[in-house]
Formats: structure tokens, C-alpha cells, sequence
């Protein structure tokens, strides 16, 4: 069995056509991290989302109370299905 060498972040950046660079500096940031705080800037970038389209739906649905945009923004999350325009 041959020894692979690993790529190197333009390697990949190669292959992943359209996505940006890797940043190395912030994986072996994130890296040092235990398991418990390397999970914080994905929840606190979901919550952004969240809150992105807490917005947009109070926007389009103006008459609904928060509880039910929030049930809104659940099935939008869940189900995807063109129920709604993208926002």
C-alpha cells in the first residue's frame, strides 16, 4: 500500500470548485479546542440563520405572533420543500 501525502488547502480548494480557501489559522485554533467549544461558532452561525429568517418571515407574515413564526421557520428548516419562496 502506497503512503498518500496529505493536500494542502489549495489542493482542496482546487477540487471544491466555488467554495473560499481553507483557513488554516482558524482550524488549528479550532483544533486546540475541546469537542465541547469547538461546537459554539457552528450554533452561534445556525442561530444567525435563525434569526435571519426570524426577520425575513416577520417581514412576509406580519399578522403572525413570534411562537408561530417560529413554527413557520421550524418547517421551513425541516422540510425544504418549496412551501416558500427563498428568502
Amino acid at each position: 500500500m502506497s503512503e498518500r501525502k496529505p493536500l494542502t488547502p489549495e489542493e482542496i480548494s482546487a477540487i471544491v470548485d466555488g467554495f473560499d480557501p481553507i483557513d488554516t489559522a482558524q482550524m488549528e485554533l479550532l483544533a486546540k479546542l475541546p469537542p465541547g467549544k469547538r461546537i459554539i461558532p457552528m450554533l452561534q452561525a445556525t442561530e444567525m440563520v435563525r434569526a435571519g429568517l426570524r426577520g425575513a418571515f416577520r417581514k412576509k407574515f406580519p399578522e403572525l405572533s413570534r411562537p408561530e413564526i417560529n413554527m413557520k421557520i421550524l418547517e421551513y428548516l425541516t422540510y425544504m420543500d418549496n412551501n416558500y419562496e427563498r428568502i
